[in-house]
């Protein structure tokens, strides 16, 4: 199975203007393209190019001064959360991306709510999630939960394990509401991720791609990708695949290493 690829365009395509990257991704073989924030982007613009490249939109991140594991923070991170909707709406998005901490400039981790019991954060999380779903299941917007690494990019993001992250969203038992597997990620925490793959693929909503370590193109570091489609394919994924890395080089090498994997 060849399985439609979605490019990152923030950390790909950076030679180039943003608003120019839709077409050269288009023009490289990628059928969607996603970006991290919503909010510093001219929607038009957005919509415009995508339209122009004949590219779909996969997705973006739909939350970002708030966390899922503070109780304090469920009104703001709903509000923020439904105008993330409307944003996707707009573009013709498929999905929002959701975390359990807030981000900031360069994804580092706001508050490590260190002061607060795990008991807090995860029945926050779940009690906020479930109110995720039911936004997603009204707009037709998908929900993809992600947990991040916390060795490297992320340090102190509470939701670090794909099985509590599945596990929440199995509960929950909403179509549109799942996980965003990022196999770098995870690799840093957790590894195993043909065992992962099996336990939880029916929960995975969305599959980022990058090698570790370093976070660059397939080939680079130690996750063999070659292994890691078979899987995804023999446990009935269908889903996309973002390529959500950073060139080891450029940009055009990055894309030669993608397109030869399947």
């Amino acid at each position: 199975m060849k399985f439609k690829r979605s490019a990152c365009i923030e950390p790909l395509y950076s030679e180039i203007p943003f608003y120019d990257r839709f077409q050269a991704a288009a023009d490289d073989g990628f059928e969607f393209v996603e970006f991290w924030s919503w909010t510093d982007k001219d929607l038009d613009k957005v919509k415009e190019a995508a339209e122009k490249a004949g590219v779909g939109i996969s997705g973006f991140n739909g939350d970002a001064d708030y966390s899922l594991i503070d109780p304090s923070h469920r009104k703001p991170y709903m509000d923020f959360l439904r105008q993330s909707v409307a944003a996707a709406q707009k573009i013709g998005a498929r999905s929002v991306t959701i975390h359990s901490n807030a981000l900031g400039d360069g994804g580092i981790v706001v508050n490590h709510y260190d002061d607060v019991s795990d008991t807090i954060k995860i029945c926050s999380m779940f009690d906020m999630l479930k109110e995720c779903a039911e936004i997603a299941e009204e707009s037709g917007i998908q929900m993809n939960l992600e947990a991040l690494n916390i060795t490297t990019d992320h340090v102190g993001n509470f939701l670090e394990k794909t099985q509590m992250a599945a596990e929440m969203t199995r509960l929950i038992g909403s179509p549109k509401l799942k996980v965003l597997y990022d196999v770098y990620h995870m690799q840093l925490n957790e590894g195993c991720i043909g065992d992962t793959i099996k336990n939880y693929c029916d929960q995975m909503g969305h599959i980022h791609v990058a090698d570790a370590p370093g976070r660059h193109e397939p080939g680079t570091g130690e996750i063999n990708y070659a292994y890691v489609f078979k899987a995804l394919e023999e446990n009935g994924y269908d889903g996309l695949i973002g390529y959500e890395l950073f060139p080891l080089n450029n940009t055009a090498e990055a894309v030669k290493a993608i397109m030869a994997i399947d």
